[in-house]
């Protein structure tokens, strides 16, 4: 229950000051004017009280109350997260919607989860049983794609006196009695976490789990894993939202957490369509099943925007600590930054580059040290959060603060190029400006699904395309054909690989999202093409006639012609390649 601390003095956008109490607490949520404002506690000074508003603070004046809570910033955490759509502070947006209209009054309220739907709890403990944190202590059926596993809480620890058995019960009705030598606790499917505080884990795992994204460019070139970090950098128009779209829907994460932190409205506003009618690959149900989603647009306050982050990651953690595998997809850090920069020029803090703020890295540091691949509390199921965040540079000027400090912190970094998007390029990222850190972690992974030779491969590909690179300053001086063959096959490698590997078509039913082991045999037969036509060249054939085998096509082709469940296919094309280069091979023995 909320109590009167003081009063506003002082009103500058989102950032407001209050006089009274000397006993709220920093980052404790209080409600501001008649209208209950939901803002937090961000600087302490004598009876001064610094805050930040996450509504739109226009008509509020000097003299306006100031209501304490007593509590942190929190989420509410239980069944019904999963397909929800929740703004920057975890207020259901539908509902409000509902309330309100289109256009969100100031100081409505409503609880992130519905307090009268009944879910069918099914107990996986008996009483008398020693619980820990971690514990499962029972499973509800939360959507078709996610069993939501009820644990005991962080903190809590004794003997489970009671357990309710199997029947339907609302988040708020007890589920379990734990006693020890403090009392009884009552627990409920409810809890709450302040969200600038992680989760605990018992401890962490190394990344060697390779998330699997369907991307050609990312899985074989760049790969990502569970429990890694990544940043897709790129100007507008690059394709980082679209990039973003497909990691969502064709990875193999349990749990999707997309994060639409200050972009524009339009593009949300797809997201929020688009989303509920995509079917999810891998259960051919709707995608939305396995989803959460976090809206806080551009046109939305700012201060809101700044603890999305934060809403987000913790949301994803509560997942992983039930042992699933969750990706965060945050779009974009950029807008995330913007909105510290803002609230830090209206504290009239000292600024540093370009205007941020001095503590920029620390909390960029904070957010991405939150992903990782742990073993929960229990000590007996692993689950990791992945963090792939999109950073919006202005004018695709990587040089700038945000992209710079984020690339200290994450170990995969997705460049996106402006020239390869105008160039209908898709993904459009930058194969020379792009790396992982996770590439020689994830060497087991895929030795363990029989594709061995993959670092071999992506190795020998990368030297050609980074050949293709440097020949192409020579060809724009004096042209293609005064290269001698052997670099002219070069240019005609890196051309497949371009066209036939990298380049991926969103909209295309068969080259959308591409298996691991298609992937391999792509792979491999442009570089067998490649190695089979260097020894003919080698022996005096022209690479213009190279270039003509009908198998050059073919190569181009097979992305779209060949569909993952019957990569057998490709197996005839390399007959075809085979033949069509003994061919050629004997005409210049």
């Amino acid at each position: 229950m909320s109590v009167l601390i003081g009063h506003v003095v002082w009103v500058n956008g989102p950032v407001v000051r209050a006089r009274g109490s000397e006993h709220v607490g920093l980052l404790e949520v209080v409600e501001v004017g008649d209208e209950h404002l939901v803002a937090e506690v961000i600087g302490l000074e004598g009876d001064v009280i610094t805050l930040q508003v996450y509504e739109e603070t226009s008509g509020l004046r000097p003299g306006a109350p100031v209501f304490g809570t007593g509590l942190p910033l929190s989420v509410e955490l239980g069944p019904g997260l999963v397909q929800s759509i929740f703004d920057g502070i975890q207020r259901p947006l539908p509902v409000l919607e509902m309330r309100s209209g289109t256009f969100l009054a100031k100081g409505i309220e409503a609880t992130a989860l519905y307090r009268k739907s009944k879910w069918s709890f099914t107990p996986q403990i008996e009483s008398g049983t020693d619980v820990r944190p971690g514990q499962l202590l029972g499973a509800v059926p939360e959507t078709p794609a996610i069993d939501h596993r009820v644990l005991v809480p962080p903190g809590i620890v004794g003997r489970l006196t009671w357990v309710a058995p199997a029947g339907e019960y609302t988040i708020e009705e007890p589920i379990a009695h734990v006693e020890n030598g403090s009392g009884t606790t009552v627990l409920t499917m409810l809890q709450r976490w302040p969200v600038r505080r992680p989760r605990p884990y018992h401890h962490r795992l190394p990344p060697t789990e390779m998330l699997v994204t369907g991307q050609r460019v990312l899985d074989t070139f760049f790969p990502l894993a569970k429990g890694g970090a990544a940043a897709i950098p790129g100007g507008f128009g690059a394709g980082k939202t679209v990039t973003q779209h497909q990691i969502a829907k064709w990875s193999d994460a349990d749990v999707i957490v997309y994060v639409g932190c200050g972009e524009r409205g339009n593009e949300m506003t797809d997201v929020l369509r688009e989303f509920p009618h995509l079917t999810d690959p891998h259960t051919n149900r709707p995608l939305m099943e396995r989803t959460i989603l976090i809206a806080n647009t551009s046109n939305m306050p700012v201060a809101a925007r700044e603890a999305s982050i934060y809403t987000g990651i913790t949301l994803a953690e509560y997942y992983r600590d039930m042992g699933y595998d969750v990706a965060l997809m945050a779009d974009s850090t950029s807008r995330w930054a913007e909105a510290l920069r803002e609230i830090s020029g209206r504290l009239e803090e000292m600024p540093a580059e370009e205007g941020y703020p001095a503590y920029l890295a620390a909390r960029l540091a904070e957010f991405y040290e939150r992903a990782g691949r742990v073993v929960t509390l229990n000590q007996e199921t692993t689950g990791s959060v992945t963090i792939i965040g999109a950073v919006s540079p202005q004018g695709a000027d990587f040089s700038e603060p945000v992209t710079q400090h984020t690339t200290r912190f994450i170990r995969c970094f997705w460049a996106l190029d402006k020239a390869l998007a105008s160039a209908r390029h898709f993904p459009a990222i930058n194969w020379l400006d792009s790396y992982s850190e996770y590439v020689d972690e994830v060497v087991p992974w895929w030795q363990d699904r029989g594709h061995g030779e993959w670092h071999r491969l992506r190795a020998h590909a990368l030297e050609i395309l980074q050949r293709e690179s440097r020949l192409q300053q020579v060809v724009k001086l004096v042209g293609p054909d005064a290269l001698p063959d052997d670099q002219r096959l070069v240019l005609e490698t890196a051309r497949l690989l371009r066209e036939g590997f990298l380049q991926q078509n969103a909209l295309d039913e068969i080259d959308s999202f591409t298996t691991i082991e298609k992937q391999i045999r792509m792979l491999s037969i442009i570089l067998r093409f490649h190695d089979r036509a260097a020894a003919i060249v080698a022996k005096g054939c022209p690479v213009v006639i190279v270039r003509r085998l009908p198998v050059v096509n073919t190569l181009l082709r097979m992305k779209t012609s060949v569909p993952n469940s019957q990569v057998d296919l490709i197996g005839e094309i390399e007959r075809s390649l085979d033949e069509e280069m003994d061919e050629l091979e004997s005409d210049y023995s």
